[in-house]
Formats: structure tokens, sequence, C-alpha cells
């Protein structure tokens, strides 16, 4: 554990240090984000902020492939430097994105490469855990696993609409996979090194340490640089930790061996995915392209609902924090009284995004 908390602090002390030095970049080269009808923002504020974090994520890398611990997860496979390979691929795309605003079908051509990179690299699903684990063929594995990286980047760039919204709750939801993936390895004798517990770690600190420059008011934002990164990052880990550990080998928890394998990734991207499934539908029906941009994320309806920017944000927090450790509880306490903490975290965040914000109360 202590290796990994290493990394962790690692990546936020960088990204931290790194996010002033890349908002006076992209201010100098002109890497702005433009007040759009459907922006929340009000005035022109620097992009790029995924380049810092990039950053934290090599130097957490590098240091990791230092540590005696650490060396099974840098081993022969080569599937640690694939992803950092394929971090580079979407981290180019989306600094020339955030400076010229490239066509979505582009970008999505940008993201299949890297997706498709590291399938070929072997970074991909083996198993997938339905009944007693089925073994994917290699064409099946590439599919499913070029789908769910898109699906996972393009999930998170939904969601990145508010100063602070997709760092908090991609960094909630790596913090919930990391510990996972921990307790995984601990308790069924695994190899303590693993790579997805690695990316976990890393996404935490990226996100820890850019979110006092993004929460509201943004100094930075992170910009596709960043929601791509992080949406990269966070569908490596779940592949990684997924698709590649036999769920036959759980057998002894009190769920079903092949349930949580299966839970877990979806819980993780629940609120992102959410957010794009309804987005698409919503622009399906008005015979829109799925990429046109509204101001009718989830989002955007509580700010349409009274809230301010940051209680809106705070409330998007709690629902990822709700529904990815209600998931990873499952592993160490009985179902019946996650569903009860569940039900109850329900009921009243739904009660309190009912309620109109007191910071906009009128004064009596």
């Amino acid at each position: 554990m202590r290796e990994y908390l290493l990394c962790l602090f690692a990546a936020a002390a960088v990204t931290y240090l790194m996010t002033p030095v890349v908002r006076a970049l992209a201010m100098r080269l002109g890497a702005m984000a433009a007040i759009r009808e459907r922006d929340v923002h009000k005035d022109p504020t620097p992009r790029w902020g995924g380049l810092a974090m990039f950053l934290g994520l090599s130097v957490a890398l590098l240091l990791a492939s230092k540590l005696k611990m650490m060396s099974a997860v840098f081993d022969d496979t080569g599937a640690a430097q694939a992803i950092f390979v394929a971090a580079m691929v979407i981290v180019v795309l989306g600094l020339l994105d955030d400076k010229f605003d490239i066509d979505a079908p582009t970008k999505i051509a940008g993201q299949a490469l890297a997706a498709g990179w590291l399938a070929f690299k072997g970074v991909g699903f083996i198993w997938l855990p339905l009944g007693n684990a089925t073994i994917l063929d290699p064409m099946t594995s590439v599919l499913l696993t070029v789908l769910v990286v898109l699906v996972t980047i393009n999930a998170v760039n939904f969601i990145d609409g508010l100063d602070g919204l997709a760092a908090g709750v991609i960094g909630i939801t790596a913090l919930a996979s990391f510990l996972y993936s921990y307790w995984l390895s601990v308790q069924f004798g695994l190899e303590r090194a693993t790579l997805s517990t690695l990316l976990g770690a890393c996404l935490a600190g990226m996100t820890l340490g850019f979110l006092p420059h993004n929460f509201n008011p943004a100094r930075i934002f992170m910009g596709d640089t960043g929601s791509m990164l992080l949406g990269l990052l966070l569908s490596s880990s779940i592949i990684t930790l997924t698709g590649r550990v036999d769920p036959n080998a759980l057998e002894g928890t009190s769920l079903a061996p092949t349930l949580l394998p299966l839970l877990l990734p979806l819980a993780v991207i629940a609120l992102p995915l959410l957010d794009m499934i309804l987005a698409i539908l919503r622009r399906v029906r008005r015979g829109q392209s799925p990429f046109t941009p509204d101001k009718e994320h989830l989002h955007h309806r509580l700010l349409q609902r009274g809230h301010s920017v940051r209680r809106a944000t705070l409330l998007m927090y709690a629902w990822a924090g709700l529904v990815s450790f209600s998931a990873v509880s499952l592993t160490f306490l009985p179902p019946v009284a996650v569903v009860a903490v569940f039900l109850g975290g329900f009921a009243y965040l739904v009660h309190v995004m009912r309620q109109p914000d007191p910071a906009k109360a009128p004064a009596r």
C-alpha cells in the first residue's frame, strides 16, 4: 500500500505544481475556451489542464518503475508501456482539439487509434465474467476493448461541463476502483503489484492535484486533453482488472463470483455513462447528430432547478460516491446492508436535489 500511496501523492504533487505553468502556456499560445451559448463560465478560460495531469501521470509511472515492489507491473507483456503510449496519443489529440476545435469524426478516429493500439499490444479483455467465465477469441477481445475505451472516453467528456465536475467524479470513481483492486489482491492472495491498482492510484492523484485549480471558480479547464486522458486511463484500469482476472478465482465471496466483476465497472462509470446515453437518445429523437451540443446534461438540469454551480457539482460528487462505493462495499459487507444504505442515500440525495439552494435563496 505504501508504494501506491507514494505514486498517488507524486501524481497529485506534480499535477498541482505544473498546472499554473500549463495555464500560462495555454494563455500564451491562445488555447482558451471561448464563451458558447451552452457554457456556464462567463470569461474565457485557459484549457490544456490535461497536460498537467499527463505530467503527473508520467512522474508517477516513472517513480513506480523504480520501486522494487512495483517491478511486476512493468513486466514483459509491456501493458504499462502500451497504456502510456496510448495516453500520449490521446494527449496530442486533445491539445490539438483544445486549440483548433477538431471535428467529431477526426476525434473518434484518434480515440480509436489509441484504443486499437492497446488491443494490439495485448491490453484487452481475456475473460468475460459470465457464468463460469468465457474466454474471448482474439477478434471479440479487440472489438470489446475498443468499444469500452471509446465509450468511457466520450462518457467522461460528456460530463465535463461544470468547474471541477469531471475531475471530482473521476477522482471518486478512481479511488473506488483502486480500493477494490487492492482488496482483491489482498483477499485472494493475488500479486499485490497490479497495473489496475496503480492506474487507480495515479488517476486519484492526478485529479486530486488538479481540483484546487479547477473547482469553481476555475482558473483552468482540463479541456478534451484532460477528459479524454481520464477516460482512457479509467477504461484501461477497468480492462486490466475485469477483463484479465478469472472470476472463478473469487469463489468464497459473499456475492456470486461472477457478479462483482460485471457490477463494479458499470458502477465506476455509471454517472458519465448515464449522462451520455440520455444525451444520445435525446439528440437522436430530435433528428440531430449524437455529438450536437446542448444544455440538457444532468448538471445543466441541476442548474435549471436553481442549484448553484458549486452545489450542483457537489451533488454529482455525492451520486458518484454513492454508486461506486456501494458497489465496492459489496466485497466485504452483507448485500442487505449495502442495499439499505444505498436506498437511504438515494432517497436523501433526491430530497436534497428537490430543495432550493440556500445560497441562492432571496434575502428577507
